[in-house]
């Protein structure tokens, strides 16, 4: 039997490693990145509402890939 904690980790995961691939890319020729940009790739990318709406969230500005990770949940870093 999946008690809730199990459950919510599998559903996590898929999201955590779209959002992972993404910033890999994003990141990989560049130290910081504006917000927009962040936002306009992972449209472009299709990731999941719920993850789109956190990244829409982040104050307007150039983050890491630390940063971004770190705010957003993703392991990239």
């Amino acid at each position: 039997m999946i008690d809730v904690t199990d459950d919510a980790r599998l559903t996590d995961e898929p999201d955590s490693r779209a959002l992972d691939d993404l910033l890999d890319g994003i990141f990989r020729a560049q130290e910081r990145v504006e917000q927009a940009e962040i936002y306009r790739q992972a449209v472009a990318a299709e990731l999941p509402p719920e993850l789109l709406a956190r990244i829409d969230a982040l104050p307007e500005g150039e983050y890491s890939v630390d940063e971004v990770s770190d705010l957003l949940g993703g392991s990239v870093g």
